[in-house]
């Protein structure tokens, strides 16, 4: 039997997919038979988790070192306050098995090394970015880029968010390499010059609009349905309710 194969059981859940002509049931079936891994249970990662979930992606791995704090609570929807002190990957997959017991989670309570980053990279079919560090997003986009593995980053701050799609080993229409994410953001910032989260504060419920639309972008990557944000910077102003798009190019010559 086709594992992809869809169950009658699925075929009611993903009712609302299956009658859109852009996904249909191939498009279905190609989500169960999708891997996709996501870095961090955290802000970004909690909406990405729980509607890749509710989407029927086949195998959903996470990792996250973290436990789940009471400080979390205010933006990571996946957690709940029961499970305070419980590791945030434990708690995101009791959470996703609720939601779609097709799903499979696969759990790292770990935190993404260059050591370890390489094998868990190249066993999936596209790597979702929800870190909040600039270490772990640019080995995350140098590895991806050298494996060819698709990668979803998103990033949050205080009431500003922004995401893109990085496949820098395709060619865009014009023929070119399309970019890196070092084409974007050539070096990390100096440290100390950021804020983080803590630091700076975040409103909850921008994680949940950045990270919704970094779920969005992996659906339409798997089923081909769209065009993804290759070569484009998504930003959104969340106290001006403004959205832009900035087209940026690699700086290689092709």
């Amino acid at each position: 039997m086709n594992d992809s194969a869809l169950s009658a059981d699925e075929l009611r859940r993903y009712a609302r997919h299956i009658v859109l002509p852009e996904i249909g049931g191939a498009g279905q079936q190609k989500m169960k038979a999708a891997r996709v891994l996501v870095i961090g249970a955290g802000g970004l990662g909690a909406p990405v988790l729980l509607y890749l979930a509710a989407a029927g992606v086949g195998t959903l791995g996470v990792i996250d070192d973290d436990a789940v704090s009471l400080s979390n609570l205010q933006r990571q929807v996946i957690h709940s306050t029961d499970a305070i002190g419980e590791a945030k990957v434990e708690s995101a997959a009791d959470a996703l098995a609720r939601v779609n017991p097709h799903v499979r989670v696969e759990t790292y309570a770990m935190r993404l090394t260059a050591e370890n980053a390489a094998d868990l990279i190249g066993r999936h079919d596209i790597v979702v970015d929800g870190s909040d560090n600039f270490e772990t997003r640019y080995l995350l986009a140098d590895l991806c880029a050298s494996h060819k593995v698709t990668l979803v980053t998103g990033a949050v701050g205080r009431f500003d968010g922004s995401l893109t799609v990085l496949q820098p080993w395709t060619e865009n229409a014009d023929g070119r390499p399309n970019p890196t994410y070092r084409d974007l953001f050539p070096e990390p910032p100096a440290p100390g010059t950021v804020p983080s989260c803590a630091e700076a504060g975040v409103i909850g419920a921008l994680t949940g609009v950045i990270g919704t639309l970094q779920a969005m972008e992996v659906i339409k990557l798997i089923t081909g349905a769209g065009e993804p944000l290759i070569g484009r910077l998504l930003l959104y102003d969340s106290l001006a309710a403004r959205f832009e798009t900035i087209r940026y190019r690699g700086k290689r010559v092709a």
